[in-house]
């Protein structure tokens, strides 16, 4: 069983390095660097301790599925005709 020290030393490393990745990602917006990567990161290690993490986690990856579909939908077939034989 942990204690409850260590459980308070966890959640405040979690919580350092979630911010921490969150804030590189977030200045990745205006330099190089890929910020639509490594925000999600962040928000996944603060998602372990956090529910409003968690929901901002939920809504960029709704995001994502929508630009998903938006750039990865297939394209209808029009319906081929029976064949005669």
């Amino acid at each position: 069983m942990r204690s409850a020290a260590f459980a308070a030393a966890l959640k405040l490393v979690r919580t350092i390095l979630g911010f921490s990745v969150l804030a590189l990602g977030v200045l990745m917006i205006v330099l190089p660097g890929p910020a639509v990567v490594v925000i999600p990161i962040g928000l996944a290690i603060l998602a372990s301790e956090y529910a409003w993490a968690r929901r901002y986690l939920n809504k960029f990856k709704e995001g994502g599925e929508k630009l998903g579909s938006i750039f990865f939908r297939k394209k209808e077939q029009p319906p081929t005709p029976p064949r005669s034989e």
